[in-house]
């Protein structure tokens, strides 16, 4: 025989269906199909049947406009930990929302149809609203489907849903029946665009330039300066004197009614001069020095000094109204900044309102709805606040009580929605009570028993709640549930069977929605009563709508429980979300709805930037998955620390995607080396696989406890990291590596390659689970690829059992450690022979290894094997004494390795240098182990 014999044809080369390139932006839709065609979601819920459960309650999104990179990270992790539960045997149903109500959307229909009662009804235009919201749901549920994210998606809540309408009145007759609810009138966050309150949550900070003023008050009258004189023990100098106040609102001067100052802080009484002469100002003694240095007084004396509270009902005169203006006692007054005296309007500030109702002084109400001065007030009726700032300086100046004008560009709350700037204005308005019946103590208390994530989350929602007023809980406005809620006319108190009425009127809009409140005939509810009573018009705050979902959603789906295990959102709903439903449920039930938060950073681009259409660096999760696919931009976001901000760009999603390969050529790998094996038939037992297989799965093991405790601790960018490790090192580097061989050219059914069949068999039924909360799409390939008998989808499947290396091993995980370790100090050394041309490639060498007794010792029991292992022609073992100035030293301490051309002749079949190669006549171009192999019964191996 010298020709003929084609020996590749007696390889047992891998070959898979499976393929190398993803094309996952066009392969991914076909899947998606087929998950609709076959209803998966309900087959993971009938999978799961009767198991404990575990609840993640999803915060609704607004619907308004397509989703953006935040949404898509948020819905992901989501997803994320919902797999990973499934894959831990719970029922974890997943139930989307959405947020439906609201400011916005009322802004898009006004843009389209006019204002409500003004060119359209307001049923009409509440109907109008709905279509709005209902087309903005479907277009971001299509994009949060496409994302592969899991779901109950053809049946989610939204909040304009009949009967959660209905629950969410429920709700707040319950939040009213448990003492919480109060009507109050105080100043709270006002926006003048959209007409209505607005609660903390609603508010975000923005860089904003105002007028910086310092503005004199005067102390006239006799009575008055005798007060002033006993406080500072004489008034020497010349010139009027005036309170001193520093404000950034001018707006507000109109309205204010007097002036505050800190009890135990030090007044100074100052000589200055000014254009008009020699002039007496009181201010702060800390604050003189940049008083001064603001006020460009040339020349100055302190006269005296007083305390604060030596100045306390001494009488000042606004500086152009007729109006006495005195001074007060408040702890809100500090040395931070300004004069140490502030002036105080109660209409516009929470700290003013609560200084002056000790003195009970009230409120005047200048200012409209939509931000214009009443037609009564004086030298400003029918200005807006917005534009006034200018023509009350004007006026200041004219009376000649401005001391000083400047711009300053300062932090000030703007409305999240419209973004525009917010005053504060005293309104009546329902307010969630912190203080009635202890519900700040109570929040504070439940928040000690959940479980937070990342654990400063604590004391984040901690400080939130402290500084928390009252929750302002009704807004003026039409689109939104109302606050269904009768007050007596004279006394306005809620009618004395609240709990009852609410409970009619919720079945009433379970039937036709919101509509039935307001087209309610009071006496079908009370009778004779009806003229005793009025109907709240005012609607309900949005953040109140989600805050309730504990109880309109998770309390009223079969498939939900209350509490819920895990809460996910961005980490500014330590403010929003997670507060107002810690609020409403221990409003309702005493208890928090969570026992776990976690929270996610905001994406930023890799400078740190925040995603904006006006910097240009806006990256599309739509894009991303057009060309990319979503699988790796599911990888993305698990790869990062989402604890914190998460950097993304062009190159990260690139880096993202060569990751992604890696995963998939090691998926690709294993598929194509089991080919043709069938579990039943050929798996080999525990105990008959070679060690080095036994050494793979326990390898594997271990790592899937990792993989899943990361799982349950929300890690996810670990498990990213030690996927890659994985592939890398541990299969690429080394496992995959060494039985390369033996896969390709041991007899077909021979127990060396069914061995390490079936450890990769194994690996790779691990090996897709541990994906598949992360990779869905490739996990959902890689499943129909898997030989034996299984379910329809790996998200039905449990995590896979896998064998440990028992104590009893001739190799143990130490010396398999060892092994590895020398394997890549061997490779290293080889590199270098190659890089320096004396050999082409590992199998052409020859080596000899020197090690000190421990890496010996484990070396020593891989015995005839240990070439392969290496992967070389022939390895040899010597201790560390023997070695010659040949030996080179490695990148691990204790070992040497000489490396020399092998001089034996190249088999053509396996490419190992064996002597032996040509001994047979009838295979001249082989070696003996190539000749067992393919004509006897096979070689034997006994660890590699």
């Amino acid at each position: 025989m010298t020709d003929s014999i084609d020996y590749k044809a007696t390889l047992n080369l891998p070959q898979t269906e499976f393929p190398m390139r993803a094309n996952l932006a066009q392969r991914e839709p076909a899947i998606l199909k087929q998950w609709q065609q076959d209803d998966l979601y309900h087959q993971i819920r009938e999978a799961r049947s009767g198991c404990d459960k575990y609840i993640l309650h999803d915060g609704p999104p607004y619907a308004n406009g397509d989703i953006h990179l935040g949404h898509a990270v948020n819905k992901t992790l989501k997803d994320i930990v919902v797999k990973s539960k499934t894959l831990s045997g719970f029922d974890a149903p997943y139930i989307p929302g959405w947020d439906c109500h609201g400011l916005p959307i009322e802004h898009n229909v006004e843009k389209k149809i006019g204002k409500a009662g003004v060119k359209v009804d307001h049923s009409t235009f509440r109907q109008k609203c709905r279509d709005y919201a209902m087309r903005q749901v479907e277009g971001q549920r299509k994009d949060f489907v496409r994302i592969g994210v899991l779901g109950d998606w053809q049946n989610p809540y939204l909040t304009m849903n009949f009967d959660i309408e209905a629950d969410i009145i429920r709700a707040l007759g319950k939040i009213a029946e448990n003492g919480h609810l109060v009507k109050g009138y105080k100043p709270v966050y006002w926006s003048v665009v959209g007409g209505s309150a607005l609660a903390e949550a609603e508010v975000e900070y923005q860089d904003k330039t105002s007028f910086s003023i310092d503005v004199a008050y005067p102390i006239e009258d006799k009575t008055e300066l005798e007060k002033l004189a006993t406080a500072f023990g004489e008034l020497a100098g010349e010139g009027s004197i005036n309170l001193l106040i520093w404000t950034t609102t001018p707006w507000t001067i109109p309205s204010s009614q007097a002036i505050s100052v800190g009890a135990e802080l030090e007044y100074s009484l100052v000589q200055g001069t000014c254009e008009s002469g020699p002039i007496r100002l009181i201010c702060g003694a800390e604050l003189l020095e940049s008083v001064v240095e603001r006020l460009q007084v040339t020349e100055h004396r302190v006269l005296a000094s007083c305390s604060g509270a030596a100045l306390e009902n001494i009488v000042a005169r606004h500086p152009f109204y007729q109006r006495q203006i005195p001074v007060l006692l408040g702890d809100h007054v500090t040395t931070d900044a300004g004069t140490g005296c502030v002036h105080t309007a109660p209409d516009h500030g929470l700290d003013d309102f609560a200084v002056a109702k000790q003195y009970a002084i009230g409120t005047l109400n200048y200012v409209l709805d939509n931000g214009v001065f009443r037609d009564d007030v004086e030298l400003f009726a029918g200005q807006h606040v917005y534009k006034v700032d200018q023509q009350v300086i004007e006026v200041l100046g004219e009376h000649g009580r401005l001391m000083s004008c400047g711009k300053m560009t300062h932090s000030y709350p703007h409305c999240w929605r419209t973004k525009t700037p917010l005053i504060y204005r005293a309104t009546p308005q329902w307010f969630v009570s912190m203080d009635q019946n202890g519900l700040l103590e109570k929040a504070k208390t439940a928040i000690k028993s959940v479980s937070w994530h990342p654990d400063w989350g604590e004391a984040r929602i901690n400080g939130m709640l402290e500084a928390s007023p009252d929750w302002c809980i009704s807004r003026q406005r039409t689109w939104g549930v109302p606050i269904a809620l009768f007050v007596h006319r004279q006394t306005g108190d809620l009618h004395p069977q609240t709990a009852s009425i609410i409970e009619r009127v919720a079945k009433l809009v379970e039937q036709s929605g919101m509509d039935a409140w307001y087209k309610l005939d009071m006496s079908e509810l009370l009778g004779s009563e009806a003229d005793n009573y009025q109907k709240v018009t005012d609607t309900l705050d949005v953040w109140f709508d989600s805050g309730v979902t504990h109880a309109s959603v998770m309390g009223a789906r079969e498939a939900l429980c209350y509490p819920a295990d895990l809460y996910l959102e961005g980490s500014d709903q330590h403010r929003g979300w997670f507060q107002s439903s810690l609020k409403t449920a221990i409003a309702i039930n005493g208890t928090a709805p969570y026992k776990a938060v976690l929270t996610h950073g905001f994406t930023v681009d890799e400078n740190g930037r925040k995603m904006s259409k006006s910097i240009g660096n806006v990256i599309s999760p739509q894009k991303v998955i057009n060309e990319l696919g979503a699988d790796v931009l599911r990888l993305w976001i698990a790869s990062a620390d989402f604890s914190a901000e998460m950097t993304v760009s062009d190159e990260i999603l690139k880096r993202a995607g060569e990751s992604y390969r890696r995963i998939r050529n090691t998926a690709r790998y294993l598929l194509s080396n089991i080919d043709g094996f069938d579990p039943q038939q050929h798996a080999v037992e525990q105990s008959e696989l070679l060690a080095l297989d036994r050494w793979a799965i326990n390898c594997a093991a271990q790592l899937q406890d990792q993989i899943i405790s990361d799982y349950d601790s929300f890690q996810f960018h670990q498990i990213y990291q030690k996927l890659h490790n994985f592939c890398v090192r541990d299969m690429g580097g080394f496992y995959l590596d060494i039985i390369k061989d033996r896969i390709y050219t041991c007899a077909e059914d021979s127990v060396p390659r069914r061995s390490a069949q079936t450890a990769l068999y194994h690996i790779a039924e691990a090996f897709v689970r541990w994906i598949a909360p992360i990779l869905s799409f490739t996990a959902h390939e890689i499943w129909q690829h898997l030989p034996g008998e299984r379910d329809q989808y790996v998200f039905t499947a449990q995590w896979y059992p896998l064998q440990r290396l028992s104590d009893s091993e001739s190799i143990s995980e130490r010396d398999w450690a060892v092994i590895l370790q020398a394997k890549e100090a061997i490779n290293k050394v080889i590199e270098e022979q190659r890089n320096l041309g004396n050999i082409k490639g590992s199998l052409e060498a020859d080596i000899q290894i020197f090690a000190e007794q421990d890496i010996q010792g484990s070396l020593a029991k891989l015995e005839q094997e240990l070439r392969f292992v290496t992967i070389t022609s022939k390895a040899q073992l010597a201790p560390a004494e023997g070695a010659g100035d040949n030996a080179v030293e490695s990148l691990m301490k204790g070992l040497k390795v000489a490396v020399k051309r092998s001089e034996a002749d190249k088999c053509v079949r396996c490419w190992h240098f064996i002597d032996d190669v040509g001994g047979d006549d009838q295979h001249p171009e082989i070696c003996a182990r190539c000749i067992e192999n393919i004509s006897g019964q096979g070689e034997t191996r006994q660890h590699a």
